[in-house]
């Protein structure tokens, strides 16, 4: 988050229980008809209560657009607390739920989101190849959220003549407006502008590599890991999960983005080892 969208102090005490009973168990009944985590639907809940408290208490029903609108721009201006940490968690949490490159997953624009689709784009990654991943359903709730903080950093940009992102250069000459529309910004953007190396144009970055990497290592230290890990580690165990789940190889190939399946072969060791392969002639006597 930039300077200017300088936190409110705003009490956050529990959520009263509300009127709204049978809402809730529908809610909690078609989470749990899609199977998702307990945690996932305590979250659900969460924020279910919190959009219905910050309207005055009025059904979800008779509300829409301009409602869910008003409540991410507040959670954007007055409650984004501890800015850079809630964005740190949520870039490791898509690196390791999709399989992204971190330099894929900082340079992801607005329209790369479907939210209908529950997909995500991946535009000219390694070798210039686009594909599509999944988007998980546990990272909806806060991306919309990043994206409610990113539309003020946008809107800002916008107010005060700024130059735009940058976009490939082939789209500016063609559409000189795109650097400045919504759908160009990133989702992950800096909280301050750079100069352009080469242009010389002072415009906003997406987020940095770089820091990222730096708060990575600051949590695997923190939390005691003394095996070697990178923000990369988080697309190794995408992969080694699915493939431990049962996913086909050529579906993880597809969603890792390789062009050879040898390159995700390697992936394939771990189903040949441990506590789940084959056991030890020890073990037997």
């Amino acid at each position: 988050m930039p300077a200017q969208l300088r936190q409110r102090q705003v009490s956050f005490e529990p959520l009263p229980q509300f009127q709204s009973t049978r809402l809730l168990d529908q809610l909690r009944e078609r989470i749990r008809m899609l199977h998702y985590s307990p945690s996932t639907e305590q979250a659900y809940k969460y924020w279910c209560r919190a959009f219905i408290r910050f309207h005055g208490l009025r059904h979800p029903s008779t509300m829409g657009g301009p409602e869910v609108e008003a409540f991410l721009t507040y959670l954007a201006a007055d409650r984004c607390l501890a800015p850079s940490v809630g964005v740190h968690r949520l870039l490791a949490r898509l690196l390791y739920g999709t399989g992204l490159r971190i330099s894929e997953a900082v340079g992801l624009r607005v329209k790369d989101i479907d939210f209908a689709q529950r997909a995500i784009y991946v535009r000219q990654g390694k070798g210039g190849k686009d594909r599509v991943v999944m988007l998980p359903a546990s990272l909806l709730m806060d991306l919309r959220g990043q994206l409610g903080c990113g539309r003020q950093v946008w809107w800002t940009d916008v107010e005060t003549g700024r130059a735009g992102v940058e976009v490939p250069y082939a789209l500016e000459r063609k559409y000189p407006r795109a650097a400045l529309s919504w759908g160009w910004f990133w989702v992950f953007p800096q909280d301050h502008l750079s100069t352009d190396p080469r242009s010389g144009v002072i415009r906003r970055h997406h987020l940095y590599e770089e820091t990222f990497q730096r708060a990575f290592k600051r949590a695997v230290t923190a939390v005691g890991i003394s095996k070697p890990a990178t923000p990369h580690t988080l697309r190794h165990c995408f992969a080694t999960h699915l493939l431990q789940n049962g996913s086909d190889i050529r579906t993880v190939q597809e969603l890792l983005g390789h062009a050879d399946v040898s390159t995700t072969m390697i992936y394939t060791h771990v189903l040949h080892m441990g506590g789940g392969a084959v056991r030890s002639p020890l073990d037997q006597l």
